[in-house]
């Protein structure tokens, strides 16, 4: 039983990731992406950063402007309920228009116009945003971040967050961090990035195999299986100071954690008594209890958003299906019927889905997508091999990883399956987690 756990794990680790009303500081209610229901995206622009002090400035200011501006283009873009509209060259040397006002904004299709303006007092960066509604021609959100120069990234991100929040009344989700599992030399090493895979550095160095990254959720520390001591262990490294500890250490395996959304628990993977079970644990690696009991290989549990429930994995049925069960591990029932090997679960942050990884008929391991009751089972990519599936903060995200290029890299969509974005290309990536909100 044992060596059969040991040949699922190995997959298993495979495939482990508008009101009427327009005054100041009103929040705008926009169409919200759904996996089953009508979308429409809210259509929006972001003028050319615009310098307003009166010293001079330096050909780098000029540069970081840019730069900062092209951040909040791409975050806006990013985010699953929203349409960048680009600035049409074609229309502006036709219609000879030298800078696009809010009419002008409105023809290129912008609902919304993010307007930016920097100073730069000593070696700081002031920068103001105004958000515009174009057919009103009216203001009703602005704000002002200062930050040290060297901090115009994070800037960038904070305004995009800030205007997600006044169009959506929502977090943004674009100061958040991922973390992944990266080979090289023949080990397997832990990176952390910005969510958009920029500004990455190694969090581990320990020239063994380090997989299965967990936030805590105050991403101070991120919990994650390593064979540095030889068998599989679980172990946490602290964000900031890079300093590991060990956490739980049993006979045989410990894989898989999943943080329970107090933080107070820990979900994982235990082959103690020769079989592969769920169990959950205290932060400080003691058993709290046992939830499965079952001669099947039962693997890669995730929580409900409310904590009461737990997916996972198990081949109880011959091959390996979703199972869902309480907190208590007494209520057990089989989500997934389609497709015959489903892994890897999971839990949407509105608790209403469960996305895994499912082998289709032509043989690739693709993302899917079900409703906890068990309908609507959903395909939401098709190319290439793709798994580790794991939902950004907001629910409206999902990071992956996939081969489709080639070697295998992190990868993004929106929760249905649109705008499938690379996040890494140096190839050996996996294991994506994704951080939560500040």
């Amino acid at each position: 039983m044992l060596r059969r756990f040991l040949g699922y794990c190995a997959l298993s680790t495979l495939v482990l990731a508008v009101t009427s009303s327009a005054q100041e500081g009103d929040v705008r209610n926009i169409f919200f992406d759904t996996i089953g229901g009508a979308f429409q995206a809210t259509p929006i622009g972001v003028d050319e950063m615009k310098y307003i002090g009166n010293q001079y400035i330096t050909h780098d200011d000029t540069v970081i402007m840019q730069y900062t501006t092209a951040i909040v283009q791409n975050d806006l873009d990013f985010y699953a309920d929203f349409e960048l509209i680009p600035i049409d060259s074609f229309y502006l040397k036709t219609y000879e228009i030298f800078e696009l006002d809010e009419l002008g904004w409105k023809r290129l299709g912008a609902d919304y116009l993010v307007k930016l303006e920097a100073e730069f007092p000593g070696s700081k960066m002031r920068v103001r945003w105004r958000l515009i509604d174009t057919a009103r021609k009216q203001q009703f959100a602005q704000g002002k971040i200062e930050k040290h120069k060297n901090g115009w990234r994070e800037m960038a991100h904070e305004i995009a967050d800030e205007i997600v929040h006044r169009l959506t009344g929502e977090s943004g989700i674009f100061t958040t961090k991922i973390c992944y599992m990266k080979e090289r030399d023949g080990f397997k090493e832990l990176y952390i990035a910005d969510y958009d895979g920029a500004s990455e550095r190694q969090l581990t160095n320990t020239n063994t195999i380090n997989i299965s990254p967990a936030f805590s959720p105050t991403r101070d520390d991120i919990y994650f299986v390593s064979y540095m001591g030889g068998d599989p262990h679980l172990y946490k490294i602290a964000v900031g100071t890079g300093t590991i500890s060990k956490i739980a250490a049993f006979p045989g395996i410990v894989g898989a954690p999943a943080i329970s959304p107090d933080g107070k628990k820990i979900a994982c993977v235990l082959t103690k008594d020769g079989n592969s079970e769920i169990y959950v644990l205290d932060l400080e690696g003691k058993i709290i209890k046992r939830l499965t009991r079952h001669w099947a290989i039962d693997s890669a549990p995730t929580w409900s958003p409310d904590g009461r429930y737990i997916a996972f994995s198990s081949d109880r049925t011959g091959s390996p299906q979703i199972y869902i069960t309480d907190s208590d591990g007494i209520d057990v029932r089989r989500l997934t019927y389609q497709g015959g090997y489903n892994d890897s679960p999971v839990w949407s942050q509105k608790g209403d889905r469960i996305t895994f990884v499912s082998r289709t008929r032509q043989g690739r391991f693709d993302l899917a997508s079900i409703n906890i009751d068990g309908s609507d089972y959903r395909i939401l990519t098709e190319v290439g091999m793709n798994e580790n599936p794991h939902f950004a903060p907001d629910g409206k995200h999902i990071i992956f990883s996939s081969n489709r290029l080639g070697p295998r890299d992190i990868f993004t969509m929106d929760l249905n399956g649109r705008n499938q974005r690379r996040l890494t290309r140096a190839g050996g990536c996996s294991n994506p987690a994704w951080g939560p909100l500040k």
